[in-house]
């Protein structure tokens, strides 16, 4: 859906946190298409202004909500501050506004959500259990938890955390959706 038929738009990073949300909202039954709910990947968190200003409340007015890493909190609050939804802005005044932070990132949410085992099983399924083994002996890799390797490896291949986005959605025990995403959806 282009943000033109939306009435609510969902800003996210990147293509891969679009994928994830879009999985589980079919997961969970739901058509955001036919919601009027457009997921909108901006390219990275710092682009949030000039989304804000084309589909917020001094652009098209759209309902909107959003998800970040904590990493890009920061961006997403002065975002959120320079388009007047805001001044001071604390972690719980940006959820009271529908935007949602990971910790760390979606991938170490998804991750923690289903396991270091289960995250293993669905790369072994998809044949990339060699890769992760070589990946596992480099230097680098060696005093990490088995869980940060994982969201290491997700990014290690162009086109690995988009794929894996759904890939992981899609082994998630639906009782296990981790907060930032359960709390976006359940907004929209």
């Amino acid at each position: 859906m282009s943000t033109g038929d939306a009435r609510t738009a969902v800003l996210v990073e990147g293509v891969s946190d679009q994928v994830a949300v879009e999985a589980l909202a079919v997961r969970q039954g739901r058509d955001l298409v036919a919601e009027g709910v457009a997921i909108v990947p901006m390219g990275g968190a710092t682009n949030i202004g000039s989304f804000l200003a084309e589909l917020g409340p001094r652009g098209r007015d759209l309902r909107l909500t959003g998800l970040c890493d904590v990493g890009e909190e920061g961006a997403f609050r002065r975002g959120l501050e320079r388009a007047g939804l805001g001044v001071e802005l604390g972690r719980e005044d940006m959820e009271a506004l529908g935007f949602y932070v990971c910790v760390l990132d979606l991938e170490d949410e998804l991750i923690r959500a289903l396991g270091a085992e289960a995250v293993e099983q669905v790369i072994e399924a998809e044949g990339e259990r060699g890769s992760l083994r070589i990946f596992r002996k480099q230097a680098a890799q060696r005093e990490r938890t088995p869980e940060q390797q994982l969201r290491r490896f997700m990014g290690t291949r162009g086109g690995r955390k988009v794929r894996y986005a759904r890939l992981l959605v899609d082994a998630l025990d639906l009782t296990r959706v981790p907060r930032p995403l359960d709390l976006l959806l359940a907004r929209v």
